[in-house]
């Protein structure tokens, strides 16, 4: 099998699932690593093959790398992904895309100059009960989506943000729940309504994290281009955490909704996926009395697998399909641009007390 020479940007806990993912893929070789730490960027290639380099420029020259995952802090996502374009290296981005549009923009600008794919890991599409809705949706059996919400009542203690020093700071997390641990269901919720959104009013607060400066917490309401609704409420106020969930409903009046997570949202190199995500709704006429059955296949196929790495893998995969039968890969960075927009719509909404259009100015 012909094989993408890949490296990786940035080695601390979300570049371990990265590196298992591109170290087990037999699309991949994986050939260098860097990181801030020299020392990380050796502990992973002496676990996971390839080189380690003291930076991104180093290790473009000298690894005949042909495609990059950059697993840095939010906002420096842009750094190296351009001069992995200017390179002619393809880039798979760790969500967000960036914390900032002009980071986003500037992204964009070099992969297409350069010709190069761009994509963000959104690896909650790959779940089996977020597939199973897609399909319904995609084949008409809702009707047309008119009304999606995404709820997240999840829980990050205080060592969380002590874990890493540039947690819980905008300039250096460039956001709080928004930025971190809501891009996934925010890209979930516009791909199942297969829209965008065109409005925006919202609101943020900080309601029981007095250490840190981010947001805990945040509302939102959502006005689709094609005229279909939204709510987000997306909260790490919670504990120990209750659920995540995307739920979608039709103009004929069905419904479908995934638990992606229940409890609090997993933490990336910390904590593992200790309970399947399942389809927690579905009343498609003549199919209601299927979700038990849908519970009972995915219940199966999460004790056999990694649910952590796993999906991931199927993302990065994908990926690297794209790039050696040269078509546009499932997650393309204008997704990731798009969640981007969202959250600071969401942010803007807040400070100057009024809704916000989209795009954003």
């Amino acid at each position: 099998m012909e094989r993408v020479k890949t490296a990786l940007v940035g080695c601390g806990k979300v570049g371990g699932i990265h590196a298992r993912a591109l170290a087990s893929l037999a699309e991949s070789e994986l050939v260098g690593h860097c990181d801030a730490d020299p020392a990380r960027a050796a502990a992973f290639a002496e676990r996971y093959g390839g080189r380690a380099y003291p930076d991104v420029a180093a290790m473009l020259a000298d690894s005949g790398a042909q495609a990059v995952v950059i697993g840095t802090p939010h906002p420096l996502h842009a750094a190296p992904a351009i001069l992995a374009a200017e390179a002619g290296v393809h880039v798979l981005v760790e969500k967000p895309l960036a914390a900032s549009l002009a980071d986003c923009d500037a992204m964009l600008a070099a992969a297409k100059r350069h010709s190069i794919k761009l994509g963000v890991i959104s690896q909650r599409r790959w779940y089996e009960p977020v597939l199973r809705m897609k399909a319904a949706i995609d084949a008409g059996k809702l009707g047309r989506p008119v009304l999606g919400t995404f709820v997240m009542y999840s829980w990050r203690d205080p060592s969380y943000y002590l874990s890493d020093p540039w947690r819980g700071r905008w300039d250096t997390e460039g956001g709080g729940v928004l930025v971190n641990q809501s891009p996934h269901m925010l890209d979930l919720l516009t791909w199942l309504m297969d829209d965008r959104v065109a409005e925006v009013g919202g609101y943020w607060a900080n309601l029981n994290h007095p250490t840190v400066e981010v947001e805990d917490t945040a509302v939102a309401v959502l006005r689709f281009r094609n005229g279909g609704l939204g709510s987000i409420v997306t909260s790490l106020a919670q504990k120990p955490g209750i659920h995540t969930k995307v739920h979608i409903h039709g103009s004929n009046g069905a419904s479908v909704g995934v638990e992606t997570d229940r409890g609090a949202t997993f933490i990336a190199g910390v904590s593992g996926i200790a309970e399947p995500p399942l389809n927690d709704l579905w009343t498609i006429s003549g199919e209601e009395d299927r979700l038990a059955g849908f519970q009972a296949e995915d219940r199966a196929t999460f004790a056999g697998c990694d649910a952590v790495t796993d999906y991931h893998a199927r993302q990065i995969r994908d990926f690297l399909r794209a790039i050696l039968d040269d078509r546009t890969p499932a997650v393309t960075g204008e997704d990731g641009r798009h969640v981007v927009e969202l959250f600071q719509a969401i942010y803007r909404s807040n400070r100057e007390g009024r809704s916000i259009a989209l795009p954003l100015d």
